[in-house]
């Protein structure tokens, strides 16, 4: 199943959200980490005349969760975090100059379980080490990665809950698990591929030793 996949730029630092739907013709989508700028998605998905028929977070740092509240509240859509990660949600962190809204009532959703939203089936994924209760999504050969790995880059771990050799396992995990043309929509930057990025990511020289 080849997935449509639409790319916003939202919140303070451009963090990239994703409205995904089954094919061109399905009028509800899943919208992963909306960061904020609500007013601009949801102009977005009256032009496209889609639906938010859930909303899946990757992690709960302040520039993925900015327009998670808004948009549950606007459109009655369900949540769905980690429980290792709740508490970033509810209660979240807000840089100065920022207030990121909390939002209670997410539903709990860990890596093993499936989910089927908007006429999509998504793996769930655990990928720990950039931050707690990090998760992917998998559907269609396309993977919702958030901040674990980046077209030529990783997630950092010099954050509350970040870990480098835990950030690899996860990787590894990625890339053990699903074949190398699988699509990477990253938290920020550009999509790659996971063979792209085992082959050419600086930071990856010692899985691409291990996978020889």
């Amino acid at each position: 199943m080849a997935l449509a996949v639409d790319t916003y730029q939202l919140g303070p630092i451009g963090t990239n959200c994703y409205v995904v739907r089954a094919d061109q013709a399905a009028h509800e989508a899943v919208v992963v980490d909306p960061g904020g700028d609500l007013e601009r998605l949801q102009a977005e998905l009256a032009r496209t005349g889609l639906t938010c028929g859930a909303i899946v977070l990757t992690h709960t740092h302040f520039d993925h969760i900015g327009g998670v509240a808004d948009l549950a509240e606007a459109t009655g859509a369900p949540v769905y975090v980690s429980p290792d990660a709740v508490g970033g949600l509810e209660s979240p962190f807000s840089p100065p100059g920022l207030d990121v809204r909390g939002y209670e009532g997410a539903r709990r959703v860990s890596g093993g379980e499936s989910l089927e939203l908007a006429d999509i089936g998504f793996d769930v994924l655990d990928v720990p080490g950039h931050a707690p209760g990090h998760l992917s999504y998998y559907a269609g050969a396309s993977l919702f990665s958030g901040d674990v790995l980046f077209a030529g880059g990783v997630g950092r771990v010099d954050l509350p809950g970040g870990d480098w050799e835990t950030l690899l396992d996860s990787i590894r995990l990625l890339t053990e698990r699903y074949p190398p043309e699988t699509v990477v929509y990253s938290g920020h930057g550009p999509a790659t591929t996971l063979g792209a990025e085992l082959a050419r990511n600086p930071f990856l020289a010692g899985l691409r030793s291990a996978s020889q």
